[in-house]
Order: C-alpha cells, then structure tokens, then sequence
C-alpha cells in the first residue's frame, strides 16, 4: 500500500498538459457543471410530481453523489495526474470495460452537447424570434471551441463567470423569498407567503408512488455532471489539496442551493398552485414586482446552457484524448503548445456541428431526444462502472491508507451502487424513459460485449 507522497506541483504535466487552473476555478466549475436548466426550469415538474417529498429526494440523492465523489476523490488523491476519472476503469476492469466506459461517455457528452447547443438557439430567438438557428449555434459553438483551445484558464475563467451568473440568480431568489415571507407577502390569489406552506395536508406520495418514481430520474440527472471535478484535476495547481476543498464543499452548497431555492419557492406559492410548464424562477419575481422575470431568467438559461456547453467541451476533449493514448489513435492524441489537447476538442467541437443538421430536419426531433434521453441513462452505467473500479482500487498497491478516503467505505460503497441500479430501474416508472432505458441495455449488452470480447481475445494473443 502507498503512503501519501508530497507531489511536485509544477506547471507542466509529463505529457505537456499545463497545470492552469485555481482553486476558485474547480470549486466554480463543479458548482456550475451540476446546477443547470433542471432547477431553473424543471423545478416546477418536480415539485408538481412529488410535492414537498422533493426536498428529501434532492437531499437523499445529494449524499448518493458526495459518496460518489469521495470514491473518484480518493483515486485521483492517489494519483493526481488522471485526465478523467474513467481511466480508473481502463485500470482496474481491464481495457475492455475501459475502452467501453470511455466511449460511452464521451458519446453521451456529445449528445448532451448537441441537446445544450440546440437550447441555446431557442433561448436566444426569445429575444431575436428572427435570427437563423444554425447561424446562432455555429456562432456559439466557435467561439466555446475558440475558448476551450486557448488554455486551460480561459475556459476556467469563462465557466468562472457563467457559474457566478447562476449562483447570482439563487441567492437572489432566496433572499427576495426570505423577504417576502418576512413582511407576510400575499398573492394575488390570497395565499400568504410562509415557511408553512410546505406542510399543510402533507404526504409523502401526495400524487401516488408511480408519480414519485417518475421524478427521481429528473432530480438524479439534474445533479449529473457533478463529476466534471474529477476531469480538472490533471491540470489544476495544488491537484492533492484543491480536490479536497473541491469535492467536499461542492456538494454542500449544491445542496444548499437546490434545497433552499425549492422551500422558497413552495414558501411563497403552495406547491399545489405549481405547474410542470412553468419555471417556478419567473413566477416568483413576477410575484415580487419584477416584471422582467421571464427575460432575465431567459437570459441565466442562456448562460446555463453556454456553461454546460463549455463543460462538455472540456471534458470531451480530455476523455477522446485519453481514448487516443490507450488506443494508440496518434492524431487525436497530440497536446498543442498550449498544454491542450486540442485535436481532440476541435474533433468534439465538429460533431456537435451535427446538431443544426438535426434540428432543421422536422421529421427527426423524437428520434433526437431518444438519443439524448440513452445517453444520459448510460451516465450512471459510467458512474456504476467507476465504483466498481473504485473497489479494485481498494485492494491495489495503489491504495493510500493515509490518503483522501472514502468516508465508511464497508458500508457507503454498497449502499451506493445499491442506490445506482435503484435510480436505473426508476426509469422504467416513466413511460417517456423506457424505450431510452431499454436501449441503454442493449448498448451495454451488444457494445459492451463487443469491447469486453476484443479486447481480451488481443491480451490472450499476446500472452
């Protein structure tokens, strides 16, 4: 077993990536990566699937993805250089699975930025009804891609400042909430603002048990993304120190914020009163006098999406160019002068160029969101893959006793892939997942096999 060993905190990586970015960075970049357009938006579908239950649902998932990263965490403790966290499968499963993982998840976050980058165009006609969508994708998508070559720091400071703008709208909801309730705000429709609200007549399946298996994918997937952290090690400064400040507060305030946003929100409207189709954001400061709710929470789901776009960006670029190592693939495998593995993010940026193609053809718009509803469901195949990795570690000479450790590991480590296959069998409580769930499986079953078999019939050729 290895002992924790000071690492030298240079600015070069052996593999000429640069260690550019602060601590400020990740810990912005984890926050913004995981708070998007499901609290923004989709908090009234939640709140009206579930009712008050919500908050224990956020809070019982929240503590599922801080094990989660306590697991990534200890592995990047023990060996800070990783580009992303899926290479720990390639470690400890064997290539196949790597390969596999890597694969799967790079693609999904491809789908996912094409389903981010389609957003932004709708978010931007708000204003500009007129413009041409695939001129406003191809404008957005150049200049994130521009970013994301430049350096590691300039896509740190963007997704910087793009997190700010989100954590900006929270606070202000909270404390215009906190206010409202304070002076004993009432609704048009006579409802006093109160902390109360929450629980009159309360029930913990308010709309039936089907209904709450329904919205824990949406809180689940919501939270996706927290991971990101764990792809902005290789290249931060203070990697050993900074991954423990990152991970254990990040979780902390995203809970803060999801939570406190929903007792808000359910505060000043009773939850009955809350809708799936309207964003519960705009509702509130309309209550509050704000007649420019709906622009000005346009304007944070604009910077959301943009900020989830630049995040998939990043991290594609990070995992096709660690796929490239492993699979010996030379050209999407170089690192530019600037300490990025440029190739790799331009050959990301240029699929996502797909999506305009996508979107301007009527008759493929199911068949889009099949795609990025499968993607998504194979996250937590890729999160289930990591823990089990995250156990071999355990038992490898790589293991750090004395190193960031996974908190009650005999007993978080279980519950949590427990919890996992749990959330993927929730899929199926909701008709618009099955058919998404179910090709999951087949990926897994048919592609996975594929990987599996390979590249173990080339290990047995080489023995």
């Amino acid at each position: 077993m290895l002992m924790a060993q000071p690492i030298q905190e240079t600015e070069v990586n052996q593999d000429g990536t640069k260690r550019s970015l602060s601590n400020r960075h990740v810990q912005m970049i984890a926050i913004g990566g995981t708070i998007g357009t499901g609290l923004f938006l989709g908090a009234g579908s939640t709140i009206s699937k579930s009712g008050p239950t919500i908050l224990l649902l956020y809070a019982v998932l929240g503590t599922l993805f801080f094990f989660m990263m306590r697991a990534i965490g200890e592995m990047l403790y023990s060996q800070p250089d990783q580009h992303t966290f899926v290479g720990f499968i390639s470690k400890y499963l064997g290539k196949g699975p790597g390969v596999f993982a890597g694969l799967t998840y790079w693609l999904a976050l491809i789908f996912a930025g094409m389903s981010e980058l389609t957003a932004i165009a709708t978010y931007v006609k708000f204003w500009f009804p007129t413009w041409n969508t695939a001129a406003i994708e191809i404008s957005f998508l150049a200049v994130l891609v521009l970013l994301n070559i430049l350096a590691a720091r300039a896509f740190g400071e963007t997704e910087f400042w793009f997190a700010m703008i989100k954590i900006i709208a929270i606070i202000s909801l909270i404390v215009t909430g906190i206010f409202m309730v304070m002076t004993g705000f009432k609704s048009p429709g006579g409802a006093e603002a109160s902390f109360l609200n929450i629980f009159p007549n309360f029930s913990l399946f308010p709309n039936g048990f089907q209904a709450f298996l329904g919205s824990i994918p949406m809180v689940f997937f919501a939270m996706a993304g927290m991971e990101f952290v764990g792809i902005t090690i290789g290249e931060t400064k203070n990697p050993r120190k900074v991954l423990k400040k990152a991970i254990n507060e990040t979780v902390y305030r995203v809970l803060l914020f999801y939570i406190g946003a929903l007792i808000i929100i359910m505060s000043i409207m009773p939850w009955t009163s809350i809708t799936a189709g309207n964003s519960p954001f705009v509702q509130v400061f309309k209550l509050a006098g704000f007649p420019a709710a709906a622009a000005v929470i346009n304007f944070v789901v604009l910077t959301s999406a943009s900020s989830a776009l630049n995040s998939v960006l990043f991290s594609s670029g990070r995992h096709l160019y660690q796929l490239s190592r492993e699979l010996d693939w030379k050209p999407l495998a170089k690192i530019a002068k600037a300490g990025i593995p440029a190739p790799a993010i331009l050959f990301s940026g240029a699929l996502l160029l797909f999506a305009p193609v996508i979107a301007s053809i009527p008759s493929i718009n199911d068949a889009f969101q099949f795609v990025t509803g499968g993607t998504s469901d194979l996250y937590l195949v890729v999160y289930l893959m990591t823990m089990v990795a995250h156990r071999r570690f355990r038992v490898s000479p790589e293991f750090m006793p004395d190193g960031f450790k996974m908190p009650w590991y005999r007993y978080t480590s279980p519950i949590t892939i427990g919890a996992f296959v749990l959330v993927f069998l929730s899929l199926f409580a909701n008709p618009n997942d099955v058919i998404p769930a179910t090709g999951a499986i087949i990926w897994v079953i048919v592609f996975g096999g594929y990987c599996y078999l390979c590249f173990r019939n080339q290990e047995m050729a080489t023995i």
